[in-house]
């Protein structure tokens, strides 16, 4: 039988918000038994507690968020995958503003810094979300499929396919949860161009840098706009690589678009409010049809 965990000691690590550009510190904290993964909004009267949990998902849009009364916490799932791979279970996270910081847009710095804090065997037994017939979830329209059979283990497998000449069909695996860590763990965020642009343009990616997208470009820009891709990146010799992407980073894996989306994914699915046995399969997953798959889980 596996034990559940937290923690050994708090640790805390900060950073900017993607969205919001606003810097922000996050204190992992070790909590008891039973007691699952809790935000705790301590910028705000009462420092309400937001609980890591599926039905309290209300927004998709850029990245996953939750709320619970008045009080949410913004895009949160690279944290989520850092504390799934990690298999740690009951936890408090104190968050001074309203969204995770973006650090690395990975999870990886989220991971180093729990291996610092260490992991703490507890003394009850692990539970975990099991089913016991296949689970089903899709968008006809936009060919989104996710999958879940039953198992005694935690597998998943992703299928991405932007239909592009930069960026087409990826596919990406886990299976053993072991090894998040280092397979999947450093696997960073993504964006097109194109929609990049407007995001700058409307002022909704104040917390974006030099380190923490990987930008795909379809068409070369003209030379203003890559002028303003600079100045947006701080990068004053910011070109496009042979391999479609902006020089501002360069890839970690050959199809880490895929295994980025495999992360998301895992940390999405860590809002069953425990851990997963069973086998998922997704094709174009996204944070809108991973999370209501969740909430179907949920209410089944």
């Amino acid at each position: 039988m596996r034990k559940q965990t937290t923690i050994s000691t708090p640790i805390s690590i900060s950073g900017k918000g993607l969205h919001t550009g606003k810097h922000v510190t996050v204190t992992f904290k070790p909590a008891p038994i039973h007691h699952g993964i809790f935000f705790q909004r301590i910028d705000l009267p009462g420092k309400p507690i937001v609980k890591a949990l599926g039905t309290n998902v209300f927004d998709t849009s850029r990245g996953t968020s939750i709320k619970e009364n008045n009080a949410e916490v913004r895009t949160i799932e690279h944290l989520m995958a850092a504390l799934a791979g990690m298999e740690i279970d009951n936890l408090m996270i104190e968050i001074d503003a309203g969204e995770t910081p973006i650090l690395d847009g990975s999870s990886r710095l989220y991971v180093e810094a729990l291996q610092k804090a260490g992991r703490q065997e507890q003394d009850a037994e692990r539970e975990y979300f099991t089913i016991k017939e296949p689970a089903t979830f899709t968008v006809p329209e936009n060919g989104i499929e996710i999958r879940m059979e039953p198992a005694d283990d935690f597998q998943a497998f992703v299928e991405v396919d932007y239909g592009t000449k930069v960026l087409s069909k990826e596919n990406a695996a886990l299976t053993d949860i072991k090894q998040f860590v280092p397979e999947l763990y450093n696997c960073r965020t993504f964006v097109f161009l194109h929609e990049l642009l407007p995001l700058i343009q409307y002022n909704l990616v104040r917390g974006g840098d030099v380190d923490n997208a990987i930008v795909f470009v379809s068409e070369i820009p003209e030379p203003k706009v890559m002028q303003q891709l600079a100045d947006f990146f701080h990068k004053s010799d910011l070109t496009v690589s042979a391999n479609h992407t902006l020089n501002n980073i360069e890839l970690r894996h050959p199809n880490e678009p895929a295994r980025h989306k495999l992360l998301d994914l895992i940390g999405d699915l860590y809002l069953l409010g425990k851990p997963v046995r069973g086998h998922v399969f997704a094709t174009k997953p996204g944070h809108f049809a991973n999370t209501e798959f969740v909430k179907s889980l949920l209410h089944q």
